[in-house]
């Protein structure tokens, strides 16, 4: 581990190993705003609580969030616990804002995982929980809303071990639960604490573990002991003795396997209630990791791309990656990042080796929220915002000119759903385009495009909710009206079989003409392949210079589709074999050339619509799961699972349904189930149209 001599700067205020970047993540409704709200009261950075249901949560600020009693946008905050500084991510809930989160756990170092006591682990945890694994994230997992009626903790604990296949270890066990929630079992130090009274700024005392729960926290404890002598060495030694470890060496283990994603350690609380709070946050200074945690930075050099890593500390050369942009009424662009290595100061000049172009940091930014806090440097190991940073895009790194590195970006799933918009009067129509760019800007799973054809303005998201807020959006933040058209399933198109084109380009007119020819072979490839095109001229008969025009002009023929103008996809090409002429052969012709041989191949092989298809997982009372079923049937939907244990009463039932089905969807989900079902759905793959719809599409097309 580094040490302090050489790895911190004379003007920061906490050391790197008292750092703490979290994040807070859920399934909609699960506590995550609520609980933020109370660790920024007991951290005292607000003296007042928020509550998502009054609409006056400090970190849910937009208008949208606040009339929706939901989070859409990540908002940043700092605040300090004991001798630790958190900087803390409060994440959106819903599938449509899943970019949030995406973007959000790639800069994170920990996340507490906030589970329902009731819901116990619901569809969209299953997706935030996937989404920290691939960034192999650590997790505190804690069991909410334990004041519940069903409030169930080891259910959930089972869930999340049987669900989601990690290993759950209980730190704490709730005294009592519903309305008879009272505090909780500190299961390593052996004591109970209570909470008295539900009001805010509740205090805690500390007294013996009652007696009709002994046999509960020696079980748990010995739990804990079992599950850390299959990590750690030490204890296994001593367990294998039928010795006890001591709690130092408990806690040195404990955190070592949460840092290492081995284990999964669990909380209880009902932050509503004000219990359980201060307890998480004193697990989550002891367990998480700290910058120093993750030593060294993954990264790839700008010019070879080699492989190379960066060592964190604030001595070493400055490296960050952009992780955010926002658009703020006051000062303009916002450009939120992680510092990951170095020392970001005000006026200094970084460099951005995606556009090789310098850029210069103005003014620095804590954020609380959307209020702001002035910074003249930024620390290692730190998130902050900055303002005048111009050509940066989400996913970029800034970096020190002199030592360059690309770290790792973030990937983010397609759009899925498209609608028109145009604006309501031509005075509008410079603002919309504005404010367009300013969103997509903001959000990289928002697209906008012109159709050539039409003319129109196609906007694109994640989901019918997605496109309502950014329409929300235009009309508040930007005063642009707007008329929108129905919304519109982003097809693709792929090739039913192997074709082959012997294709020429020759245009004669007078002077030097124009000739490129091409004999191409074009093969379907599975679902997700994308687009490959490779040459395997021999002899010169195409000279280099000629190919990777002819490439280009595939590719181009590709994104404009061959049978209704969609994206066609999944297929490999084989540049084989062609001629050229002395003078009359040009980029342009073998583009050209390229192009009609790719539409003729791809006329040959026939061409077949995609659509997407969606993981819909919705949670309905048992009483009216066949409605729901038969709905879902009803909508070209298979059902790949039905889970009846789901809580009291409930089952879970998963389903593949295509998304030209799911408009409205929610609409009669609740009528169904009387407003009782919930659900969540996410982009699954892409699968062929039934004949008749295909040639409905065509048509239209």
């Amino acid at each position: 581990m580094a040490t302090k001599d050489n790895k911190e700067a004379a003007g920061r205020e906490f050391p790197l190993e008292r750092v703490r970047n979290i994040g807070i993540m859920a399934h909609i409704d699960a506590g995550k705003t609520t609980l933020t709200e109370r660790i920024l009261y007991y951290c005292g950075v607000n003296y007042k609580i928020g509550e998502v249901h009054e609409g006056n949560a400090t970190m849910d600020w937009m208008e949208q969030e606040q009339e929706r009693g939901i989070t859409i946008t990540s908002a940043a905050t700092t605040c300090k616990w004991g001798n630790h500084k958190i900087n803390i991510i409060d994440t959106p809930g819903h599938v449509d804002f899943t970019a949030e989160v995406e973007r959000s756990l790639r800069v994170l170092d920990g996340a507490v995982a906030v589970f329902c006591a009731v819901g116990k682990v619901q569809p969209q945890t299953e997706t935030v929980w996937r989404q920290a694994q691939t960034y192999k994230v650590p997790i505190v997992a804690l069991v909410n809303k334990m004041d519940r009626t069903g409030a169930d903790f080891d259910g959930v604990v089972n869930d999340i071990r049987h669900k989601l296949g990690a290993t759950a270890i209980p730190l704490q066990i709730p005294i009592g639960a519903e309305g008879d929630f009272q505090g909780l079992i500190d299961v390593i130090a052996n004591k109970a604490i209570y909470f008295d009274g539900d009001e805010f700024g509740a205090k805690m005392r500390t007294e013996d573990v009652p007696e009709d729960m002994a046999d509960a926290r020696e079980i748990a404890f010995l739990y804990i002991v079992e599950c850390l002598a299959e990590v750690d060495e030490e204890i296994m030694e001593l367990f294998l003795e039928d010795k006890m470890p001591d709690t130092e060496l408990i806690k040195k283990a404990l955190r070592s396997a949460t840092i290492d994603c081995s284990i999964v350690p669990v909380a209880c609380a009902s932050a509503f209630k004000n219990k359980g709070v201060q307890p998480l946050l004193d697990i989550v200074v002891e367990l998480l990791p700290s910058p120093l945690d993750t030593c060294e930075i993954q990264g790839m050099d700008p010019t070879s791309e080699e492989p190379m890593t960066r060592t964190v500390g604030d001595n070493e050369p400055f490296a960050a990656l952009v992780f955010k942009i926002m658009n703020d009424p006051y000062v303009g662009k916002l450009t939120y990042f992680r510092v990951y290595s170095g020392t970001a100061s005000r006026g200094m000049t970084t460099y951005n080796p995606r556009t090789r172009k310098r850029e210069r940091l103005g003014r620095l930014l804590q954020m609380h929220a959307n209020s702001r806090e002035e910074r003249d440097a930024i620390y290692s190991g730190d998130i902050c915002a900055a303002v005048g940073l111009k050509n940066v895009t989400t996913g970029d790194t800034i970096c020190d000119e002199g030592k360059q590195i690309v770290l790792e970006s973030i990937n983010f799933p397609d759009p899925v759903i498209s609608i028109a918009v145009e604006p309501k009067t031509s005075a509008d129509r410079d603002k919309l385009y504005k404010a367009l760019g300013f969103l997509s800007d903001e959000d990289p799973t928002f697209n906008v495009k012109s159709d050539e054809e039409t003319g129109q303005t196609i906007i694109s998201g994640m989901g019918e909710l997605h496109l309502e807020i950014i329409l929300d959006r235009l009309v508040r933040e930007f005063k642009v009206e707007s008329n929108t058209g129905q919304p519109q399933v982003a097809y693709r198109e792929s090739i039913d079989s192997a074709a082959e084109a012997n294709t020429k380009f020759v245009r004669q007119s007078g002077g030097r003409g124009q000739y490129g020819h091409v004999i191409i072979t074009l093969e379907p490839r599975d679902r997700g392949h994308g687009v490959t095109v490779e040459s395997k001229v021999v002899g010169g008969n195409i000279p280099k210079e000629y190919l990777k025009p002819t490439e280009q002009g595939i590719r181009e023929a590709a994104v404009s589709g061959v049978l209704a103008g969609y994206a066609l996809t999944d297929f490999h090409v084989d540049i084989i074999d062609g001629s050229f002429h002395a003078v009359d052969s040009s980029e342009m012709a073998f583009k050209i050339a390229g192009s009609m041989a790719f539409k003729e191949a791809a006329r040959k092989a026939g061409v077949s619509i995609l659509e997407p298809i969606m993981e819909v997982k919705v949670t309905t009372p048992d009483d009216h799961m066949g409605d729901i079923i038969g709905d879902i049937t009803s909508r070209r939907g298979a059902i790949a699972e039905v889970d009846a244990d789901a809580g009291d009463s409930f089952t879970k039932i998963t389903a593949n349904v295509p998304l030209s089905e799911l408009f409205g969807y929610a609409t009669a989900m609740r009528s169904l189930s009387r407003g009782r079902a919930n659900y969540s759905m996410e982009p699954s793959h892409f699968d062929k149209v039934p004949k008749a719809i295909q040639e409905k599409i065509v048509e239209k097309e």
